[in-house]
């Protein structure tokens, strides 16, 4: 640009020198017009630097020249032209002034609508270079974290596990089972999560339940509607009520997760085995709905104990299962244990124990200190036939102030300094 306006300042005081006053003032007004292009450009590709960023760009520079050397012969071809106007002006000295020829194929007029959509790109651009300034200034959302121990990273990301805390599930416990924090990322909450939601409320579960629910049961999250749908009208069809389908669904939360068949199985197995008929399988099933979900194996276990260690019929099992339907499930190194102190050291016989099979289900340690409480205060009489008669029931379901003043007439402070005793 400084040898184009090099060369354009000589040209004009070669003719100031040879033309009259007003060919000087036209002149002069064509290079003013010139210049004010020419400076309005700078200012134009000035700003649009300012506004990328950048120091140096080989495109805008480029044209830069090219606009520089087509305004330069546009100053030139002005002034000529006003040659004929003086009669003095030969042909030579027109030749003579006449700038040289020029190639306008790669030479373009810059307009409006170039500068904006040079300055679009470069604006947007991912490949454009910025100052140490402005990379301070570019300001970063915070990314998911690629990988974590704890779903608390997650929660204010995802608007399943958002709504799941607001259900009461607690994540702290599912992010410790394998599998289970990934998969629930992977749920959307809108197309998996909230049509389960509304399928438990539609058979009855309350919505105080679906948290604990879903926390035992991540699972069910996953499951197909149609399936649950099924196991819910096979439940329906064995002649379980709504309630008690609710009722089980938020005690046992694996329960719909188990096809037809194996709830089938479940339900007749407890029926030949135990010699029930239907209606008091729907009874034990519907108090202890955890047995249609557990294995098999402890629940065999435990009949065979009774049988065989324990000494019971199986009318007597039968009866206390329907009593006491926990005794199915309940750990075989404690019910032998509890059995041993009753029969062996409390001397109860096996019909009292049938009659009162809640014993079984007790504490140990609860039995063996209101016993021998009631030893030391000579009142530990357990036949029936005999007077001042002391029931299991009341010696096991009583709370400790009633069975004092009741059952062992005394007071709870004796109760407890008896105990500091032991």
């Amino acid at each position: 640009m400084a040898s184009s306006c090099a060369q354009l300042c000589l040209r004009c005081r070669s003719l100031l020198c040879s033309k009259t006053a007003g060919v000087t003032w036209q002149y002069s007004t064509q290079v003013r017009h010139c210049t004010s292009v020419t400076g309005g450009l700078t200012q134009i590709f000035a700003g649009s630097l300012f506004i990328s960023g950048r120091n140096k760009r080989p495109q805008c520079s480029q044209r830069w020249k090219q606009q520089t050397c087509f305004y330069s012969d546009l100053t030139g071809r002005s002034v000529v032209p006003g040659a004929h106007e003086n009669k003095e002006l030969t042909k030579t000295d027109a030749v003579a002034h006449r700038s040289p020829p020029l190639q306008f194929e790669d030479a373009v007029p810059l307009t409006e609508s170039h500068v904006s959509l040079d300055l679009d790109v470069a604006e947007f651009s991912a490949l454009e270079e910025i100052n140490d300034e402005e990379a301070v200034s570019v300001t970063v959302p915070p990314a998911i974290p690629p990988a974590s121990t704890s779903l608390r990273d997650y929660v204010d990301k995802s608007e399943t596990l958002t709504k799941l805390v607001q259900l009461g599930v607690n994540l702290w416990k599912l992010e410790q089972r394998p599998n289970v924090g990934s998969m629930l990322l992977k749920l959307d909450f809108q197309t998996d999560v909230a049509p389960r939601l509304l399928f438990l409320k539609d058979i009855g579960v309350e919505d105080s339940c679906l948290g604990n629910l879903i926390t035992y049961n991540p699972f069910i999250l996953t499951e197909d509607l149609e399936n649950l749908q099924t196991r819910v009208d096979y439940l329906r069809s064995q002649k379980f009520s709504p309630d008690t389908i609710a009722s089980m669904v938020s005690r046992a939360p694996y329960l719909l997760n188990f096809s037809v068949k194996r709830l089938d199985n479940r339900l007749g197995f407890y029926q030949q085995q135990l010699g029930l008929s239907a209606s008091n399988t729907r009874n034990i099933v519907s108090r202890l709905p955890r047995l249609l979900c557990g294995s098999l194996e402890p629940v065999k276990e435990n009949l065979k104990v009774c049988n065989i260690e324990l000494g019971f019929k199986e009318n007597e099992i039968q009866q206390i299962v329907l009593a006491v339907p926990k005794v199915l499930t309940a750990n075989k190194m404690k019910l032998t244990q509890i059995f041993d102190f009753v029969h062996n050291t409390m001397h109860i016989p096996h019909h009292l124990i049938v009659k009162f099979p809640q014993v079984l289900n007790t504490s140990k340690l609860r039995l063996r200190e209101r016993h021998l409480f009631l030893q030391y205060l000579e009142k530990a009489q357990y036949d029936p036939t005999q007077p001042n008669y002391i029931s299991l029931d009341q010696l096991v379901s009583l709370p400790n102030n009633i069975f004092c003043t009741k059952v062992a007439s005394a007071t709870l402070e004796d109760y407890y300094m008896f105990l500091k005793t032991l």
